[in-house]
């Protein structure tokens, strides 16, 4: 066990407790939002919605979540690099004992079988750009942390959550709804996969020297704290301006994330400042509440911006 006693919650192995800590729970906000959007953004762009598509394209980005986190947390034990003493991050449960190894893979293999189910029919109506998205999705998540050379292990941590958890899962749900992808769902896809990123920043941000240690190399690693405050920083101010050119292309609605431009300050003040360790779990949880906050806002000014237009 790595985490210290004050640190790590009393949890019954094989609890619902203990696969909340596996799926890690407050992540999942990261797959609901571009869904959200998208899916907004072609209906603001066609006047085409369909409930039953959306929902499908829901369920396949939380379960490709689960996946990447799931997988995350049976692979850094079965690599040994919870032995490390000095990781400060979220408990995981295979470490702790509240899961076996094996349980946990076979849940990886359920979450693939009905990730791929429910994205065989959203395949069928919208074909091979469809199954491109979501192969590419089920093997990034499975590559996050399996196979001989993890993206974990690797400085593309932070892109690959930009392409798949923003570019894919925006364009995607706009594709799935229309058949076809706008301007202004592009540049959404941009902002929200650069406070996803933004997620993965704080995340290795903090455990810059377990990481180093065990020899990971992530962006923070190899660039060092400086470029990964500045990473963090350009990824929140480069979705508030992004609400500008979508408002131009768009309705004056999507301006309505800039009320969380306080919020947005705020953390960046806090992470630049915040004491090494267990702080960071805060800001990181604050960092998928901003993003999910932000597509709500972001949903919610496109829907009134053309009902009210």
């Amino acid at each position: 066990m790595t985490t210290s006693a004050a640190s790590t919650p009393a949890i019954a192995p094989g609890s619902l407790a203990a696969w909340g800590v596996a799926c890690r729970l407050p992540s999942l906000l990261v797959a609901v939002s571009p869904v959200l959007v998208g899916t907004a953004l072609a209906w603001d762009r066609t006047g085409r919605f369909d409930a039953t598509t959306m929902l499908l394209a829901l369920g396949c980005a939380v379960l490709l979540q689960v996946i990447s986190n799931l997988q995350n947390d049976v692979g850094y034990t079965v690599r040994g690099a919870e032995r490390a003493g000095n990781r400060t991050g979220l408990p995981r449960a295979t470490a702790n004992g509240w899961l076996a190894v094996g349980q946990v893979r076979t849940a990886i293999v359920v979450c693939c079988g009905v990730t791929v189910a429910l994205g065989l029919p959203l395949v069928a109506a919208h074909g091979v750009p469809v199954l491109a998205i979501g192969l590419g999705s089920l093997v990034a998540a499975l590559a996050y942390m399996g196979g001989p050379r993890p993206i974990a292990y690797t400085p593309l941590g932070e892109l690959v959550v930009f392409v798949f958890f923003g570019l894919a899962a925006v364009a995607g749900s706009d594709f799935v709804q229309t058949g076809s992808v706008g301007t202004t769902t592009w540049l959404a896809a941009v902002a929200l996969g650069a406070l996803a990123a933004s997620a993965l920043v704080v995340n290795n941000h903090r455990d810059i020297a377990h990481d180093r240690s065990v020899g990971r190399r992530t962006f923070a690693v190899v660039f060092g704290k400086r470029a990964s405050l500045g990473a963090y920083t350009l990824s929140l101010a480069g979705a508030f301006a992004l609400l500008l050119p979508m408002a131009w292309l768009g309705s004056p609605g999507v301006l309505a994330p800039v009320l969380l431009a306080p919020v947005a300050l705020r953390l960046q003040r806090d992470f630049a400042h915040s004491a090494p360790g267990l702080a960071y779990n805060r800001i990181l949880v604050r960092t998928f509440k901003l993003e999910l906050a932000y597509a709500a806002l972001l949903t919610v000014g496109i829907v009134l911006g053309r009902l009210l237009g």
